[in-house]
């Protein structure tokens, strides 16, 4: 049976304020197609396109997923980075909250490496090896850790360059688009009405500062990933 397509609200999109783009002197003429005019000097996105939009973008991440390839999630802006964090503990998806590294896709070689001394690192911590450490080589280890978990943390376990990127402000993110786009990697984003979108292969057009419009933007996305894992069946019962 065909998997149910996931519902999208367009009161929950207006209510949290997604129609909303930027004044209309900071745009991208390449963003009018998916704009339903202004308002007040400030453009205004056609919902009924992101909404289609949307659910295209989706789809493609509910298929990404059933076929096991990985899609990697980015958003750093400060009110959603507790909800990407939420997602990669509970899809177990690869997540970029703190800032993208350039590098992260077309020299992740260097990636895996701090991945590794990371572990490595923990591992070491966690068997009382630095115990014989004097207390400031300790606190210097620690301060490491940290260092390495807030910038890589959310990558562990990734062991491949990811087939797509989610992108929560692909302006504001330019430099993770160009690499990604360079390297074939697909890119699904949120594109407000001053980005282009042409480098984007699934734009979301909409704002992307309304923190609440974000946040149920992925909160969908998290229930595209959940429902595109391969589920395991249960034993049948003669």
């Amino acid at each position: 049976m065909a998997s149910m397509t996931i519902k999208i609200s367009l009161e929950e999109l207006l209510e949290a304020g997604a129609h909303f783009g930027h004044q209309t002197k900071r745009w991208n003429p390449k963003m009018e197609e998916y704009l339903y005019g202004q308002e007040k000097g400030v453009h205004v996105f056609d919902l009924t396109k992101t909404k289609a939009l949307l659910e295209e973008a989706l789809e493609f991440i509910k298929k990404l997923v059933s076929e096991n390839k990985v899609l990697l999630l980015l958003g750093t802006k400060k009110q959603i980075k507790d909800k990407v964090e939420e997602i990669g503990r509970e899809t177990g998806i690869p997540v970029i909250s703190e800032r993208w590294l350039g590098g992260t896709i077309s020299n992740f070689g260097q990636i895996k490496k701090s991945l590794k001394k990371l572990s490595d690192m923990k591992a070491s911590m966690e068997a009382g090896e630095y115990n014989e450490f004097t207390k400031k080589e300790r606190l210097l280890i620690e301060r490491e850790i940290a260092r390495l978990e807030r910038f890589f943390g959310g990558l562990a376990g990734l062991d491949k360059v990811p087939e797509a990127i989610f992108i929560v402000d692909t302006k504001k993110e330019s430099s993770a688009v160009r690499e990604a786009s360079r390297k074939g990697v697909i890119i699904i984003g949120i594109v407000d009405s001053n980005a282009d979108p042409a480098m984007v292969d699934y734009p979301i057009p909409m704002n992307d500062d309304a923190s609440k419009a974000v946040e149920y933007v992925l909160e969908l996305v998290k229930k595209a990933i959940i429902d595109g894992k391969p589920k395991h069946k249960p034993n049948q019962k003669a």
